[in-house]
């Protein structure tokens, strides 16, 4: 970690208390806490983005699928109809 940058972060009283006492449970210092909670917080963004994209893409696959089980059953329809002909045909 030899590229880490110092940068202010101005928090509450409250906030800071939590903290330092979370800290405390959690046997790291401040930076650290701190650190971890920002790679937690991208991390659950991510899934949050991934999540919204996959649901966007299985609504764009539903309208899909839709007209795909359409032209299915209208083609076993029309299988169904042409043989039953043919049969009405032999009798």
């Amino acid at each position: 970690m030899a590229d880490l940058k110092r940068i202010v972060v101005n928090v509450p009283d409250s906030l800071l208390k939590e903290i330092d006492d979370l800290a405390d449970v959690e046997c790291c210092n401040r930076s650290e806490l701190v650190r971890n909670a920002m790679r937690f917080y991208l991390k659950e963004l991510k899934k949050i983005s991934i999540v919204e994209k996959m649901k966007i893409g299985y609504l764009e696959m539903s309208e899909i699928n839709a007209t795909l089980a359409e032209l299915g059953l209208t083609a076993d329809n029309e299988t169904i109809w042409n043989y039953e002909t043919r049969l009405a045909e032999c009798e």
